[in-house]
């Protein structure tokens, strides 16, 4: 069959999350790089650049160290990006496959929160750095009131993006990949001067055996910190690969959302050499965790511009493809929502969170901690994902899918009364051991943060929990029979068949519809 043509950018996308026509899917793998690299091309994950110069590793290290974070995370993406193309939906509806038609709302409640953490960050982010450049430029005030205006610019202008859809959002990163990279790049000329490679850092020859003792927590916690920028993409991917077409080979789909996250080194490098630069010329700002002002303060006159219009597009690019996938979700949790009405609802009560988060409470640094949170608890979601989708050899049932949505009952994967008890307690206890391992200094310590000598172990925990456990659960209490497809399960065994037909629920006039 032909596709059709792709509809104007300007058309508000009146999808929600039934699986996406096959005339209709005309994206392509390197669309889906332009989405993922655009939503991690910016300002927010230069900040995260800046982490492991603030912990105080040389810049070598600190290279090394964000290098080995960001492939390992972009190898635990990569898998998460064939659910799109594979059901035409998004990957918080196919994890109903494997946590069970209600248990996938575990998959969307980890979106939701999500994307309030990154959107928030986003916003605070990029509006703190163009308001402190227009400053530094300008002479603009930097007070309260122009903050606010900047928060509200940069959120009406991603909710109004997130409204038109997916071809908008697709249009804007086109744009917002080149412009950010080539603003990133001019960065080379603005502090070659100043930006020294030996910067030792602080665990130099001449540290103290105190000193000393903290290098490998703040390594390996500089690393996962990398990590969990590409891991915080897992439960959207979905969202923007459901416009691939189905026959696309997977590899060509697993590449784009892998190289999307290599090419984040971009961002990271440019946050890693100017806080270096910061910690050499202006260490104070570095002290007090303010590398937004130390960026400011080394940055000379003429690169001010360049800063301001980074946090604009970087904001635009990290805000819309957080906020489009929840709304996206919502709208599936509460059919009574169609996407745009889900859409605003979400984005009104993330802008209202936004300006109390800052300004009533000042949680921004919160806000943050939040983050590593929901990604300790994504990981090992994403895992069962992932083991499940080799497990069902990469098959699925569209009608069986869709159950929670259409608010019927029944299907292939209605296991215990819409819950699969063996992902769900896989799920449970990998994320809250893997909370038990946190171990943020001054922020949030876990009662089992300091088993590693202060070493971060939360993400490595759950995933790992997850990888074993889930694998030896399947085995040892099989799934049905008919959850699997005609060819049946791949390094596991299954049960016998339930064969609970789908029908409509109790009050519901709907025909009963059997399972195919």
């Amino acid at each position: 069959m032909m596709s059709a043509a792709a509809p104007p950018v300007t058309r508000v996308e009146h999808h929600g999350i039934e699986p996406i026509p096959a005339a209709e899917r005309t994206s392509r793998p390197l669309d889906l790089f332009r989405l993922t690299f655009g939503g991690a091309n910016t300002f927010a994950t230069v900040v995260l650049g800046s982490f492991p110069i603030i912990f105080g590793l040389s810049f070598r290290d600190a290279v090394l160290a964000t290098v080995l974070g960001v492939v390992a995370g972009a190898l635990v993406l990569a898998p998460m990006a064939v659910f799109g193309p594979t059901n035409g939906t998004n990957n918080a509806v196919s994890s109903s496959a494997h946590l069970g038609v209600h248990g996938r709302i575990v998959g969307s409640f980890l979106s939701l929160l999500t994307a309030f953490a990154f959107f928030s960050i986003s916003v605070w982010s990029s509006g703190d750095a163009l308001v402190g450049g227009a400053n530094r430029l300008v002479g603009l005030p930097n007070n309260v009131f122009t903050l606010s205006i900047a928060y509200a610019v940069f959120a009406v202008l991603i909710l109004t993006v997130c409204i038109y859809g997916y071809r908008f959002m697709l249009w804007v990163n086109k744009i917002a990949v080149v412009a950010a990279s080539a603003l990133f790049l001019l960065g080379i000329f603005a502090f070659a001067g100043a930006f020294d490679p030996s910067y030792p850092g602080i665990f130099g020859p001449g540290a103290d055996a105190g000193t000393a003792a903290l290098f490998w927590p703040s390594f390996i916690g500089a690393a996962l910190i990398a990590m969990s920028n590409p891991v915080s993409f897992g439960a959207f991917l979905g969202d923007w690969s459901r416009y691939v077409p189905a026959e696309t080979p997977k590899i060509k789909v697993m590449a784009a959302a892998f190289l999307a996250q290599i090419g984040t080194i971009i961002p990271f490098l440019f946050g890693l050499v100017t806080a270096t630069v910061v910690a050499i010329q202006a260490p104070a700002f570095l002290e007090s965790s303010d590398y937004v002002g130390g960026l400011l303060e080394i940055s000379p006159a003429w690169y001010f511009l360049p800063v301001c219009l980074i946090a604009l597009i970087g904001g635009m690019s990290t805000g819309t493809t957080a906020l489009y996938g929840t709304g996206l979700d919502f709208s599936s949790v509460f059919p009574r929502f169609s996407r745009v009405q889900a859409t605003v609802f979400i984005g009104t009560l993330a802008i209202i969170f936004i300006f109390v988060g800052r300004f009533a409470f000042n949680i921004v640094q919160s806000i943050s901690t939040f983050a590593v949170l929901i990604v300790t608890c994504t990981a090992p979601w994403m895992i069962i994902m992932i083991t499940g989708y080799i497990t069902r050899r990469g098959w699925y049932h569209s009608d069986s899918l869709q159950v929670f949505n259409r608010r019927q009952v029944g299907g292939r994967y209605w296991f215990n009364k819409g819950w699969n008890w063996r992902a769900m307690g896989v799920w449970g206890v990998s994320a809250v051991t893997g909370l038990l391992f946190v171990n943020l200094p001054g922020q949030f310590v876990g009662p089992l943060g300091n088993l590693a000598a202060g070493v971060d172990l939360s993400i490595p925990v759950s995933m790992g929990l997850a990888a074993v456990l889930y694998p030896l659960v399947l085995t040892l209490f099989p799934e049905p029979a008919d959850a699997y497809g005609p060819q049946g399960p791949r390094f596991v065994r299954a049960g016998a068949p339930k064969n609970t037909p789908i029908t409509a629920e109790a009050g519901d006039q709907g025909e009963p519809a059997p399972v195919a």
